[in-house]
C-alpha cells in the first residue's frame, strides 16, 4: 500500500510539474523549489524529488550547482536540429499512413484544424499547440511501422525540453499552418502520390523551422 501510495504521490508530482513545464507556467531557467511544492501539493518532498529526478531524465529539468533544480533552458541549436529531423520522420509517416487514411479520420482531421482556427481567433496559443499536435499524430497514426511512431514520439519529447514558450508561434505562420493543414487534408483526401504527401508533410514542419528563423533574425 505505502509503496503504491508514493508511486502515486511521485507520479502526481510528475505530471504537475511536467504540465507546468509544457505550458510555460514554469518558464526555462526558472527555479523549481521542493519544499515550496511539496507543500502545495501536500505530500513529502519525497516524491517531489524523485519527480523531478525523472523530469531531469526527460531532459526538462536541469541541476545547476547554484541554483538546484531549473527549467532547462532553451537550445537554440538542439531545437532546429530536432525540428529538422521531425520533418523528415513526420514526412515519411504521413506518406505511409495516407495509404490507409479513412473517411473518419478525415473528418476529425478537419475538425481539429477548425478548433485550431478558433484557438488562433481566442490567441489560445496552447490550446492551439495542443490541437496541432493532435492533429499530426492523426496524419500518421496509421503508418504501419511501431518503430517509426516510438521515433516521433521520441523526437516530440526531445523538442518538448528544448523549445520555450513561442518558438515559432507567430499569428501569421499560426494562420498560414493552418492553410498548410487545409492542404494536406486535400491531398490524402484526394489520394495523392505517397511522394507528393511526403514532400508537403516535410516542408509543412521545416516552415515552421523557417518562420523561428524569420522571427530570430528580425
Amino acid at each position: 500500500m505505502n509503496t503504491t501510495n508514493k508511486m502515486s504521490k511521485q507520479q502526481y508530482a510528475y505530471q504537475v510539474i511536467r504540465s507546468r513545464i509544457l505550458d510555460s507556467r514554469y518558464e526555462p531557467g526558472h527555479r523549481v523549489v521542493i519544499d515550496q511544492l511539496a507543500r502545495e501539493l501536500k505530500t513529502s518532498a519525497i516524491p517531489v524529488r524523485e519527480a523531478i529526478r525523472q523530469l531531469e531524465a526527460d531532459g526538462l529539468i536541469t541541476f545547476t550547482p547554484n541554483s538546484g533544480a531549473i527549467v532547462t533552458p532553451f537550445n537554440e541549436k538542439a531545437y532546429m536540429e530536432t525540428l529538422s529531423v521531425l520533418a523528415v520522420l513526420e514526412g515519411v509517416a504521413t506518406s505511409l499512413s495516407s495509404r490507409h487514411v479513412t473517411k473518419q479520420s478525415l473528418s476529425e482531421l478537419t475538425k481539429l484544424n477548425e478548433r485550431m482556427s478558433e484557438a488562433l481567433q481566442d490567441l489560445d496559443l496552447p490550446l492551439f499547440s495542443s490541437y496541432n499536435r493532435e492533429f499530426h499524430k492523426l496524419t500518421y497514426q496509421y503508418c504501419g511501422n511501431e518503430y517509426l511512431l516510438q521515433s516521433i514520439l521520441q523526437t516530440w519529447q526531445r523538442l518538448d525540453s528544448v523549445r520555450k514558450k513561442g518558438t515559432a508561434l507567430r499569428p501569421d505562420r499560426m494562420k498560414k499552418s493552418i492553410e498548410e493543414h487545409e492542404t494536406l487534408i486535400r491531398l490524402m483526401s484526394e489520394k495523392a502520390s505517397e511522394q507528393k504527401i511526403e514532400e508537403f508533410a516535410r516542408r509543412h514542419k521545416l516552415n515552421t523551422l523557417q518562420a523561428f528563423l524569420e522571427k530570430k533574425n528580425s
